[in-house]
């Protein structure tokens, strides 16, 4: 890997910035300065030293973002921000949001640029599951519940899968609830609870695999996952 990418890669200044200090022989490689920005360093092997630090190469990165609303799940869009514009420019570079949130719906995301892994969390058939906090409109009954949790038709091929539902508050013509689900239907939650005659007005995920959200994080903020939060995620 050329050595100006292996300190970009690292999110230590921009790749033209990055070529200045090499040429400058404030980089040394196995304790020897190199002043070629396209030389060649092993990232399992070689130790780089940038500005006095020991670098340690990370090929995937991965970042908790508290998505809020009004900002779209997407890496680039015309119209309105995406979640990347939340970090900063030269950290998100390759960087994608795994699965998608409505552009009302808050919560957690994952950003990365792991795209085996992200795969693996947005297969069909891993059943991944997902948990969110929803409050509704309408009335509710623990026959709906019922059918929420055992699956409902949301006008596709086949009813949901089967759900985890818990019914945190009703007041009339109001009811709060969380709810899992092991899928990723187009709109699935707010599509379940129309099945039983609801509305969501507001939805927000908690979790998503091994992953919770940081409730310490306010919308918008970010934070790079911790060793333990990595190890649970690579493992799903």
């Amino acid at each position: 890997m050329r050595l100006d990418k292996y300190l970009a890669d690292l999110q230590l200044g921009t790749r033209s910035q990055l070529r200045t200090y090499i040429r400058k022989g404030r980089v040394t490689v196995n304790g020897r300065p190199v002043t070629q920005p396209e030389y060649q360093v092993d990232e399992g092997k070689d130790t780089v030293v940038y500005a006095g630090e020991t670098l340690t190469y990370r090929k995937y990165r991965y970042y908790m973002l508290h998505k809020p609303a009004g900002v779209v799940t997407a890496s680039r869009d015309r119209h309105d921000k995406t979640v990347l514009d939340l970090l900063p420019a030269a950290l998100r570079r390759d960087l994608f949001p795994v699965g998608r949130l409505d552009k009302d719906t808050e919560g957690l995301l994952l950003l990365t640029n792991n795209g085996e892994l992200a795969h693996c969390l947005l297969a069909p058939k891993k059943h991944v599951r997902k948990t969110y906090y929803a409050e509704c409109s309408g009335a509710v009954s623990p026959a709906d519940l019922e059918r929420l949790a055992h699956g409902v038709d949301i006008g596709d091929d086949t009813p949901t899968r089967p759900a985890e539902v818990r019914l945190i508050s009703r007041t009339q013509g109001q009811y709060c609830i969380e709810i899992s689900i092991t899928e990723g239907r187009y709109h699935q939650i707010k599509r379940m609870i129309a099945a039983i005659g609801g509305t969501v007005t507001y939805l927000k995920r908690l979790t998503m695999g091994p992953l919770s959200l940081d409730e310490s994080l306010a919308r918008g903020q970010y934070r790079a996952l911790t060793a333990q939060e990595e190890a649970m995620l690579t493992d799903t």
